[in-house]
């Protein structure tokens, strides 16, 4: 009996204390879970700070896709606002343009609008935009789809249809895909006379952007902003060199409707590149999930710090891949860039501890007030193309070498036969059909989803899937080791 009531002696006060730490912690742990709402002081500096972390990365992409900088805030800004909206303020993420659409929406630009998506002096292509917007719809389609599938079914039944021998095959694809565009930008699309000026400067934006991302690692907001940093860095080295010039600046007003663009819906030529463009959610779905994952480690842990319940948002997989969809819905319909919730602005939540949709939602205010500022819209097109390449080489490699990551951290068994050869086939045809092909395309001319054959990338990731299928549907031997 002297034991029995000696531990329990011993573990009251314990208990006790944690309460008590608990309690306290209400009052002295600074910061804010998703259903706060900051001071309106606090709301608008954090929002700033979340709207200037994706104005970079944003507004590249616009400018290599040569879509509309003004729409594409304007609806970065709005689709974050619907997307917090349909997933009940839950899950705290802001949306910005996707990199992993770009090879795809480079294809429909040249096949499309070659004259004006092939002329430098251009900075918007709206035929092209027309024919994407429809790709961007269908991806929302697709998207939601998938959010109430895995809702009802679960998550399990995705993965075995897209396992990470898939997903992280299709960024690897994807990223080295773009290589081209992002030499071309650095340098080999220039012009003999400026071509050594060109390279230099993008080498410099190069060097410079990767010592910023890597020295200024977890120093704060700075170190957030390698991009950014990088940009304007070789923004200075390039007007040096003389490839930076103001006369549109000047010339722009100070306030201008952005261009809004309708989709092109009555373009039978449309939708087969529509299918081509959504389906690369393939490679989108798993890294939004993976960002929603790591926000609700950060968010559990504020919320236990505080003395409150735990939010849990991870077991909102689906919800979140509707809100993916809502955004989607929103950019596609407006003529704004592709979207992807933005790992970028979840890193900067961690570190300052907000964790608001209300500041979210005040940077979605921000952008789309300045999407109508025209000036700006108009000095960020001034952007050089050597720039741009300098950022794309580095901003694209990452992408092909977060699908290895995503392979290792899944620890994907590649002894295994089977996941060797949906790796294997989806890397060649992928990578080999862009470098290899004409125009990038396979030569299969599908009625009316692909009557001029079907793009290099698209066509790996079906291969891709096709293959992956066929395992399923016949069992394999099993082999040590294998992650399904």
């Amino acid at each position: 009996m002297a034991t029995k009531k000696k531990a329990t002696g011993k573990d009251k006060p314990r208990v006790e204390k944690q309460i008590e730490v608990k309690k306290a912690a209400q009052g002295t742990i600074i910061g804010y879970l998703p259903d706060d709402t900051p001071p309106v002081g606090a709301m608008l500096s954090l929002g700033f700070q979340q709207f200037l972390t994706m104005f970079p990365a944003t507004v590249l992409v616009a400018i290599l896709t040569k879509f509309d900088v003004g729409i594409t805030l304007l609806a970065s800004g709005l689709g974050t606002i619907i997307a917090l909206l349909v997933s009940k303020r839950k899950i705290p993420m802001y949306y910005g343009s996707s990199f992993s659409y770009i090879a795809v929406i480079v294809t429909v630009m040249s096949k499309f609008a070659p004259a004006c998506f092939n002329d430098p002096t251009q900075v918007y292509c709206p035929d092209g935009v027309r024919i994407v917007q429809v790709g961007i719809i269908l991806t929302a389609v697709f998207e939601i789809a998938i959010g109430f599938f895995i809702m009802r079914m679960g998550k399990a039944a995705l993965d075995r249809v897209l396992p990470p021998i898939v997903t992280g095959s299709m960024a690897m694809v994807i990223g080295v895909a773009l290589a081209n565009a992002a030499l071309g930008n650095a340098g080999n699309w220039a012009a003999p006379a400026v071509a050594t000026a060109t390279w230099t400067v993008a080498f410099i934006t190069l060097i410079a952007t990767i010592l910023f991302s890597v020295y200024l690692q977890g120093k704060g907001l700075i170190g957030m902003l390698p991009i950014l940093l990088g940009a304007i860095f070789g923004y200075i080295v390039a007007y040096f060199f003389g490839l930076v010039h103001f006369e549109n600046v000047i010339a722009s007003p100070w306030v201008a409707v952005p261009h809004f663009t309708f989709p092109a819906f009555n373009n039978p030529d449309a939708w087969g590149m529509a299918l081509s463009i959504a389906l690369i959610f393939i490679a989108t779905v798993p890294e939004s999930t993976a960002h929603l994952y790591q926000m609700s480690l950060y968010i559990d842990e504020l919320a236990a710090e505080m003395g409150r319940k735990p939010y849990n948002i991870k077991e909102l997989i689906g919800l979140n891949l509707v809100a993916d969809g809502s955004d989607d819905l929103i950019v596609g319909f407006l003529g704004g860039s592709a979207g992807t919730n933005y790992g970028e602005n979840n890193s900067l939540m961690a570190i300052t501890r907000n964790y608001s949709t209300a500041v979210l939602m005040a940077a979605g205010a921000m952008a789309i007030v300045l999407g109508f500022f025209a000036k700006l819209v108009a000095l960020v097109n001034t952007m050089p193309a050597a720039v741009i390449g300098g950022l794309s080489i580095y901003l694209f490699g990452v992408i092909g070498m977060q699908g290895v990551a995503l392979i290792q951290s899944e620890k994907v068994n590649l002894f295994d036969p089977k996941q060797l050869a949906v790796g294997a086939v989806i890397l060649v045809c992928g990578i080999g059909g862009n470098l290899a092909l004409p125009n990038g395309v396979f030569p299969f001319n599908v009625p009316y989803l692909f009557p001029n054959g079907i793009p290099a990338i698209v066509f790996a990731a079906i291969i891709g899937i096709f293959i992956n299928t066929i395992f399923l549907i016949f069992k394999t031997p099993e082999v040590r080791g294998t992650t399904a």
